[in-house]
């Protein structure tokens, strides 16, 4: 909240005239992680600072959002009919079509802490202006720019936002972004007092969802906003990924680990869509549930564990959601009636819900127990009163006055010492419902267009369960920890590794080489959140095997040159082959976890490297019912359930066609094809020049346009897309 007069400008060229004339031709522009950034600004200020060599402009931000573009005419047939029905009207950012195309102004520098996995890759400028920052601490680094070294440059952060008018007054929501701004109340005004030129800008976007919590503010938040409905432009979507078989079974066997009454975080992709699917499973379908968990002999395996901190059985208390991401598992979640548990603000009342002592139904006798509790003796105070009045436990029209309750005609004394006075506030005060209950606290979202769609559709006292804040909440203890302790029981806190070692090591943002290929954003936060708390646990996934031009290379390994989450901070490493629970166990144990869950084709060499280390001992054999790690064998276990219609490869609904899942499989098979024999695939190709085209065929030709080709080049393209098809089964 700043002192000055909030400016209200309608034109985005006028903004950026007003932004640097207030600043100057020197200024670091700070934008939210993917959704929140204003095309508009970003772009005109990019524009001018690309026509005025004297201007320096640093943008600060992470996920640029690109759509996708073609690298063949074979990709361009598929892409252009997909980006023109999911992106139609989402512009481009000028700056990462410069950068793409190496033509980004010598006065013009894009730092970035998240980059969309592997998208920049052999990117140099990218890789040399990356911030390897905790999500809780990239705030301060932005902000560290024009505190430490860039004292004469000018601050701007700039956001999109939502607009709705309450009871005549106009609030603004930060929706999509309440990621950063608990640290920018905290840093804005420090950095004014130490002198920084700074101003805070919000766009309005009528497309945003208006989402409530800390994300909540009047014009006051800000120094400049936009409101023209010009600027709407569609929001960016990212459509469902497909999951595959090694994918689902990584769901099954995490979702054994999620205990009934617990918290649950995840993040976006085919694995989070992979653990929702099995949790609905869990829930709506509990014998064939158990059943494929039989299959897989999880109880066998790892029963102790399971019983311990999970469970198989469907969700009676239901779930509260505590992510730094919100993304579609949780609405999934929501509408399957899994998502339901609903925490509260206060710390009395969460710890008496917590005790079992109180529901969200306020019986005389939970009423009398919260009396009882050391905060309100012996006399309820200001504070307390107010916390627990927001949860609905003292009657909404109530107020607190000179130590008492007052109603406009009566007055109760808050001094509990006096039986009378106890029993006048229960017979008077309290009320009959919990109300604010908060089934997920959030930091930011992004998602598919259908996801968008729900939460604008949702009533506002549903989305008034979906708590927006800031990553200085959700993603650690610190501040508030005693709430923060008792909503987040039976955490567990879930992301994906890219390797991990013998040792316990996980790799997760980057290669041994230094190549970053996303960031450590909230993993290290939620990771160090789970040993923080005592009945958390962290889960890392790690698909156990990586298809390269050359082969299949194993992801877990004896060692690695690059570590995102250290070994001392082990917990538990999933594989589509089974459970690693490594917390508390020494280097021999944790070698012997990770073995059993390794691609059996990686056993023995893996094995062979830990006798070499002397971390097991020579004549240590891998028990036999851990040989059998081969995607065949996980295939055939899944095969009669996915005949009965579990385990669909877009389990969550799709924005792509039949024909366009089939083709982008085919075509992703034959290009890997390709990449590992060149001539094996040119002979297929020929071959198919001598063959009729197959009628069912022709649905596929037909959407990318090569049904009729006239070309040579059309027919050779029509070819390869037969024996793409042939090759994946599809014909």
């Amino acid at each position: 909240m700043n002192s000055r007069k909030t400016v209200f400008i309608e034109d985005m060229k006028a903004c950026v005239d007003y932004t640097i004339a207030t600043l100057g031709k020197k200024i670091v522009l700070a934008m939210p992680l993917a959704l929140g950034k204003s095309h508009a600004f970003a772009n005109e200020m990019y524009r001018r600072a690309k026509a005025d060599p004297e201007m320096q402009l640093l943008m600060a931000t992470a996920l640029s959002l690109e759509k996708p573009t073609a690298s063949s005419e074979l990709e361009r047939r598929m892409l252009e009919p997909i980006v023109d029905r999911i992106w139609k009207g989402v512009p481009d950012f000028e700056y990462m079509l410069d950068l793409r195309a190496g033509r980004m102004p010598a006065n013009v520098t894009l730092k970035e802490f998240y980059f969309r996995a592997g998208s920049f890759n052999h990117v140099a400028s990218a890789q040399q202006n990356h911030y390897s920052s905790n999500y809780t601490h990239v705030a301060r680094d932005m902000m560290n720019e024009v505190l430490e070294d860039k004292s004469d440059w000018g601050f701007v952060f700039c956001q999109l936002a939502a607009k709705q008018v309450i009871d005549g007054k106009t609030w603004y929501s930060d929706s999509c972004n309440a990621d950063l701004n608990l640290d920018l109340k905290r840093l804005l005004p420090m950095g004014r007092e130490l002198g920084i030129q700074g101003l805070h800008i919000a766009q309005v976007n009528s497309n945003l969802p208006f989402m409530y919590g800390d994300a909540v503010s009047d014009e006051t938040f800000f120094d400049v906003i936009v409101d023209n409905e010009a600027y709407d432009a569609p929001l960016f979507s990212v459509p469902k990924e497909p999951v595959i078989v090694a994918e689902h079974m990584i769901g099954l066997h995490v979702s054994t680990l999620i205990k009934d009454g617990g918290t649950l975080q995840v993040g976006i992709g085919s694995l989070g869509d992979a653990i929702s699917n099995a949790l609905l499973m869990r829930h709506h379908h509990p014998e064939d549930y158990r059943s494929v968990i039989a299959d897989l002999e999880v109880m066998e395996r790892y029963g102790a564990l399971v019983d311990r901190v999970g469970g198989l059985d469907p969700f009676e208390k239901g779930l509260y959601g505590s992510t730094e991401m919100l993304v579609g598992v949780f609405l999934d979640l929501y509408d399957g009636g899994i998502l339901k548990r609903k925490v509260y603000a206060d710390p009395i009342i969460q710890r008496h819900i917590n005790d079992g002592l109180l529901s969200e139904t306020i019986t005389p006798k939970a009423a009398a127990c919260i009396l009882e509790a050391e905060e309100l003796n012996p006399v309820i105070g200001e504070k307390t009163f107010a916390g627990l009045q927001q949860c609905g436990f003292f009657k909404s029209h109530l107020r607190y006055e000179n130590f008492g309750i007052w109603d406009n005609e009566t007055w109760y004394a808050a001094d509990l010492r006096d039986d009378d006075n106890r029993q006048a506030i229960l017979d008077h005060c309290i009320g009959d419902r919990l109300t604010n209950g908060i089934i997920c606290h959030g930091s930011f979202f992004i998602g598919a267009n259908r996801f968008y769609a729900y939460l604008r559709r949702m009533s506002e006292e549903e989305r008034k369960q979906f708590i927006m804040t800031g990553v200085a909440y959700v993603n650690q203890l610190y501040g508030d920890e005693t709430i923060k302790r008792l909503q987040r029981k039976d955490g567990r806190f879930i992301n994906a590794g890219m390797k991990v070692t013998l040792m316990g090591h996980v790799a997760s943002d980057a290669l041994e080489n230094g190549t970053v290929i996303s960031g450590v954003g909230g993993q290290y936060n939620f990771v160090s959140m789970a040993h923080a708390l005592e009945d958390a646990r962290s889960i890392l996934m790690v698909r156990s095997t990586k298809d390269l031009a050359h082969g299949v290379d194993s992801n877990v390994v004896f060692n690695y040159g690059h570590t995102t989450i250290p070994r001392h901070l082990k917990d538990i490493v999933v594989t589509e082959y089974g459970i690693a629970d490594l917390r508390g166990k020494v280097d021999s144990q944790v070698v012997k976890c990770l073995l059993n869950i390794a691609d059996s084709r990686f056993q023995p060499e893996l094995l062979e490297k830990a006798k070499k280390a002397g971390k097991v001992a020579s004549d240590y054999q891998i028990p036999a019912c851990y040989r059998n790690n081969y995607p065949e064998a996980l295939a055939e276990k899944l095969a009669t359930y996915k005949a009965k219609g579990f385990f669909k490869i877009f389990p969550a609904g799709t924005e792509f066609t039949d024909e366009e899942i089939v083709l982008g499989r085919a075509l992703r098979g034959f290009k890997a094809k390709a990449a590992a024999s060149r001539v094996g695939a040119a002979a297929g190709v020929v071959s198919s020049f001598f063959r009729p085209v197959p009628e069912q065929a022709l649905p596929y030709l037909k959407r990318i346009g090569l049904d009729a080709p006239e070309t040579f080049r059309d027919r050779l393209l029509q070819k390869v897309v037969l024996c793409a098809l042939a090759d994946d089964g599809a014909l």
